[in-house]
């Protein structure tokens, strides 16, 4: 039996991320990724976790608490589509790894989901705060309302982002037409700059601004 996604998604994540680097949970949830993030990047590492959600803020807090790893955690109430604008300047061009885990925040709201539009954001925000070799993980959900044109924008937005810039592109399917997809991206060494990066896909996408 293959593993989950979300294993998937950590496994290759930590093959990159290192002690002591910068990391991004762009929607924290339940704080299962920005836990694993915040074990990944060690005491002498920082997370930056954020979530539109108050009810997820207070669930990834309580997780953090209870594996006694707050202090390396910076939790932002935001949406993920103002990404660059919530990341701090200094650590523009440093992160070492940025995750996405889309759709609806597990025994919350379920009318309350991630959108293409502001997903999209949040993709070219992301790519601008990667360090050459950083990583971003995406995990989009098919099975509940809006998921699979989700699920299309993101891959939209990946293929351009392989067509315009030096990224490495990869795609892992669940096996069920209407499952979850995982995509992993990896910025390399020769990765245009991010101004150039993120103007390109934005005039080119049929996601709006």
């Amino acid at each position: 039996m293959s593993e989950p996604l979300t294993h998937t998604a950590h496994r290759w994540v930590a093959q990159s991320l290192e002690a002591g680097e910068l990391a991004i949970d762009a929607t924290a949830g339940n704080g299962q990724d920005t836990a694993f993030l915040a074990r990944q990047v060690g005491a002498c590492g920082m997370v930056l976790a954020i979530d539109c959600q108050q009810s997820a803020i207070s669930r990834t807090q309580e997780r953090l608490d209870t594996q006694e790893l707050r202090p390396r955690v910076v939790l932002v109430t935001g949406d993920h589509a103002d990404l660059l604008t919530l990341t701090p300047q200094h650590w523009h061009g440093r992160v070492g790894a940025v995750m996405f885990n889309l759709g609806y925040l597990p025994g919350g709201d379920r009318a309350r989901v991630t959108l293409p539009a502001t997903t999209c954001r949040g993709l070219t925000a992301a790519s601008a705060l990667l360090r050459p070799g950083g990583v971003l993980s995406v995990l989009a959900y098919r099975g509940h309302q809006g998921g699979p044109d989700e699920a299309a924008a993101v891959e939209d937005w990946m293929a351009r982002a392989q067509r315009y810039g030096a990224v490495e592109w990869s795609v892992h399917h669940s096996g069920n037409p209407s499952g979850p997809v995982l995509h992993c991206l990896r910025v390399t060494e020769s990765t245009p700059t991010a101004t150039t990066l993120m103007t390109t896909i934005q005039e080119e996408s049929r996601w709006p601004s």
